[in-house]
C-alpha cells in the first residue's frame, strides 16, 4: 500500500514540475496510449493517439492542466499535462542509420547504429553530442541526428 502511496506521490510531483516550467520546452510522452486533441479540454475532439512512451514532444503553450504540443513530424495539438514526463528523449531523424559512438568524438569507436525513428532517453549534452540510451545499450550520437534538443542546449 505504501509503495503504491508513493507512486501516486511521484507522478504528481512529475506532473506539478512539467507545469511550472515556461514553454517552449521539451518532454515526452508518459503513456502508452496519449490523446492529442484539437482545444484544451475533453470535449474537443481527439485528433490523433499515440502509443509509443517515450515520444519527445516540444511543449509550445500552456493552459491549465493541459499543454499544447508540437511532435517530431511538426503536428501540433492540446495533451492532457499527465500523459507527459519531464524525461528527456530523442528520436533519430529521417535517412540512414546513424552512428552511436563510444566517446562524444567522431574519431570515436562506433558501438552501434540506430535507425531513422528509434527512440532513446537522453540525459547529457554539450559540445554537438547527447548521451542516449536505448534500451539496454548506450552511447553518444551527433546532436544533429536526432529530434528533441536545442542548437546550443546544455543538458546536464
Amino acid at each position: 500500500m505504501r509503495t503504491l502511496a508513493a507512486a501516486a506521490l511521484l507522478l504528481l510531483a512529475t506532473a506539478a514540475s512539467a507545469q511550472d516550467k515556461t514553454p517552449p520546452y521539451w518532454a515526452s510522452i508518459a503513456s502508452g496510449e496519449a490523446m492529442m486533441r484539437t482545444g484544451p479540454g475533453r470535449n474537443y475532439p481527439g485528433t490523433w493517439l499515440y502509443k509509443r512512451r517515450d515520444l519527445p514532444v516540444r511543449v509550445v503553450k500552456t493552459y491549465p492542466n493541459w499543454r499544447m504540443i508540437e511532435d517530431p513530424d511538426g503536428t501540433r495539438g492540446w495533451m492532457l499535462v499527465t500523459l507527459l514526463s519531464d524525461q528527456r528523449t530523442a528520436i533519430v531523424k529521417p535517412g540512414p542509420p546513424r552512428a552511436i559512438h563510444l566517446e562524444a568524438s567522431d574519431s570515436s569507436r562506433v558501438r552501434y547504429r540506430a535507425e531513422a525513428g528509434v527512440v532513446g532517453r537522453i540525459d547529457k549534452c554539450a559540445g554537438g553530442w547527447c548521451h542516449i540510451a536505448i534500451g539496454q545499450r548506450h552511447g553518444f550520437i551527433a546532436r544533429g541526428d536526432v529530434w528533441g534538443t536545442d542548437t546550443g542546449e546544455s543538458l546536464d
